[in-house]
């Protein structure tokens, strides 16, 4: 295998790994605080939801920054040494993809009819299963707000660029290696790689619309 291939194959399985786990912690942590959110009575709810908001606007060269000023030796994290790894990408794409799965989420379900939730309790339904029945009501939004913090994570630039510094083999992604190919004029190379990021969007973006339309056929 020629050294491109090696590089672009190194380039995309840390990319699929990256934004995996990032979407991934951001679905464990977002979609039950959007749920929780969504069906809220609480006073702090539109204070929360201002805040949720606000943070889907977060620009990324911003918490890039704001990470590495944590991260770097003088830092209050520097006990991590997370600085110019995978780890600090990840906990980048996490931030900026957390407010997009809580904020979709919590629109998802707070636009599920009341009466379903008042009927089920009736029905004597305990909370958690009130709250489950109504989360997998809203699942075509939830599996949005999933599709949406991948989009955000796979085409992230400023902040991992920042925490991970682009280092060939160790912290490259797509994203970077796109922007690294084009400055230098390895247009063909940057071409492979725009073509293999937008094919992995479309095919994790297809299989969460058939997981939607199988969950659908089995309600």
């Amino acid at each position: 295998m020629s050294h491109l291939g090696l590089d672009f194959w190194r380039i995309l399985g840390l990319s699929v790994q990256v934004s995996g786990l990032a979407v991934g912690l951001s679905a464990c942590v977002g979609i039950p605080a959007g749920a929780w959110l969504g069906l809220s009575q609480s006073r702090v709810r539109p204070v929360l939801r201002a805040a949720v908001y606000t943070g889907m606007a977060l620009p990324p060269v911003v918490v890039g920054l704001l990470l590495y000023l944590l991260l770097s030796r003088s830092g209050p994290l520097a006990s991590w040494g997370w600085l110019f790894t995978p780890r600090a990408m990840i906990l980048a794409q996490f931030v900026l993809a957390l407010p997009f799965v809580v904020g979709i989420t919590m629109t998802a379900v707070a636009a599920v009819p009341r009466e379903l939730g008042l009927q089920l309790r009736g029905l004597g339904a305990s909370e958690t299963q009130v709250r489950w029945t109504i989360l997998r009501e809203a699942r075509t939004g939830v599996l949005l707000a999933v599709a949406a913090a991948l989009g955000r994570s796979l085409s992230e630039v400023g902040a991992v660029l920042i925490v991970g510094g682009n280092i060939a083999g160790h912290t490259r992604v797509l994203t970077t290696a796109i922007v690294l190919e084009t400055g230098k004029g390895e247009f063909a190379f940057a071409l492979t790689l725009g073509a293999a990021l937008l094919g992995l969007a479309l095919l994790v973006n297809v299989l969460i619309l058939r997981l939607d339309a199988v969950r659908g056929r089995h309600d």
